[in-house]
């Protein structure tokens, strides 16, 4: 499987809350990050959980959030950033003009 994103694409993480073991932190659903790096190909955490065999396999990438977009009371340095990495079936592009 070839990666969708590359880095400095800005990216959306899908506002979903499936039952079941998830590797996408919920703080991050619905919010806009920028791709980081790509870390790889690996099987799909969250059917390799419940014994499944991870197919098809998903890039795994590190988005970069704004700390005060995550949490808006956040009262550290503007500039401040989160990484999380996420699979890619929990991202969305986005365009550059969306505020």
């Amino acid at each position: 499987m070839s990666a969708r994103f590359a880095v400095g694409d800005q990216v959306a993480v899908k506002l979903a809350f499936p039952p079941g073991h998830i590797r996408t932190p919920v703080y991050v659903r619905g919010h806009r990050g920028r791709i980081e790096r790509l870390c790889g190909v690996f099987g799909n955490p969250e059917t390799l959980a419940y014994g499944g065999d991870g197919l098809p396999k998903q890039p795994l990438y590190r988005v970069r959030f704004p700390a005060n977009r995550l949490w808006p009371d956040y009262r550290g340095e503007p500039r401040d950033l989160i990484e999380v990495e996420i699979y890619e079936h929990w991202l969305e592009p986005v365009s550059e003009e969306r505020p």
